[in-house]
């Protein structure tokens, strides 16, 4: 399921904040993280838990071999900006796997 935010989205934003962030900490690197938004299925969940500041969302996706990966982002000025990425959890991986698979029931 795509997101009306990332509906305009022209790109990524990486900088000094989160150039190596994700990559130090969960070994995920930015191409992955990336990846997660092109490859089906993909489903994005609003964070409002997160979200005093500026919108934030949670994808659920996969990585071109097969990775699964929870990301959370936002948008600014229609650039995904990634905040943190890691492996999916066994419930996110369940629930993911569940979403995608109603998904693709005809």
């Amino acid at each position: 399921m795509k997101n009306q935010a990332l509906k305009n989205c022209e790109g990524f934003q990486w900088d000094k904040g989160n150039l190596n962030k994700n990559w130090i900490r969960h070994n995920v690197s930015n191409v992955e993280c990336e990846q997660v938004f092109f490859n089906k299925a993909f489903l994005v969940v609003e964070d409002s838990k997160h979200s005093q500041k500026e919108n934030r969302w949670f994808a659920l996706g996969r990585t071109n071999i097969d990775r699964h990966l929870f990301i959370v982002f936002t948008v600014r000025k229609n650039l995904i900006r990634v905040i943190s990425a890691r492996e999916m959890n066994k419930k996110e991986k369940r629930k993911y796997n569940e979403q995608a698979k109603k998904n693709t029931e005809v």
